[in-house]
């Protein structure tokens, strides 16, 4: 009677705050992806015939467009900010249950920009190829009217990308799934599949590549325990893609094509 009700009240209680935090952010985008992909693979035309659409317009008036856009990426951040105050520390460095600390900011900067590099040609390369098999959609990466505030907002968009999913399933899931008692496998695998999964609306392609990705940074996290790098390095990926897709799209229309509606 002494020990076991409030053992298993915590473990209760830490699963409840994983599925609070996932239901808010990433887990429901697992979830609708899981619809997503449903839905694209029961319709007539060919998975490879359909397009998702990332970063597009959310009103034809230029100035609530952007009003729009910063409220969303604002918004979409605060499942961050809710895991930081979970596992804030009293003594510094306050993030560090998040393997987060800003000791070294030209060490991980630099970190970040080789692992980009590093994932940024195979990332294309698995992208290409899932479209010439067929299972991957048309990803257009942004449908945004050409503004002077364009650039910055797809930047933000990518900055938002690398901290909710980093911060998120490495910093934070890797730490709960930890106090529960999972081994570093067990995370690392389990953690993979549920990047993979919620990238499925883009098809099978993303799915296994985005598990390949999420295989090897949480590798390096539980190797190093530092999530800025990763941060840094997705970031980096996501804003050469959102940004350079337009260029990238006039240049090679035969590899890339012209972008459908969704």
């Amino acid at each position: 009677m002494s020990s076991a009700p409030p053992v298993l009240a915590s473990r209760g209680r830490i699963w409840s705050e994983i599925s609070l935090v996932l239901a808010l952010s990433l887990g429901a985008s697992a979830v609708y992806s899981i619809v997503s992909i449903t839905n694209r693979l029961t319709r007539t035309e060919a998975l490879s015939q359909q397009t998702a659409t990332l970063n597009s317009s959310l009103s034809a008036r230029p100035t609530f467009d952007l009003i729009y856009q910063v409220l969303g990426i604002t918004f979409d951040l605060a499942p961050v900010a809710l895991v930081a105050f979970l596992l804030w520390n009293a003594q510094k460095p306050r993030l560090s249950r998040l393997g987060i600390d800003f000791t070294r900011p030209l060490r991980d900067g630099m970190s970040g920009l080789a692992l980009a590099l590093v994932i940024g040609i195979p990332g294309i390369a698995v992208y290409l190829g899932g479209r010439a098999l067929g299972v991957t959609v048309n990803v257009v990466p942004a449908a945004l009217d050409q503004y002077w505030w364009t650039v910055p907002v797809l930047l933000l968009s990518a900055l938002r990308a690398g901290i909710t999913e980093e911060v998120i399933v490495i910093g934070y899931l890797y730490a709960r799934l930890g106090d529960l008692g999972w081994g570093r496998w067990q995370i690392i695998l389990s953690t993979a599949v549920l990047r993979g999964t919620y990238h499925l609306y883009q098809g099978i392609g993303a799915f296994i590549g985005n598990i390949a990705m999420g295989l090897l940074f949480g590798w390096l996290y539980t190797r190093y325990r530092r999530v800025l790098p990763l941060v840094i390095a997705h970031t980096l990926i996501d804003a050469a893609i959102f940004v350079g897709y337009g260029w990238a799209a006039a240049t090679f229309p035969e590899l890339l094509g012209s972008a459908p509606s969704k």
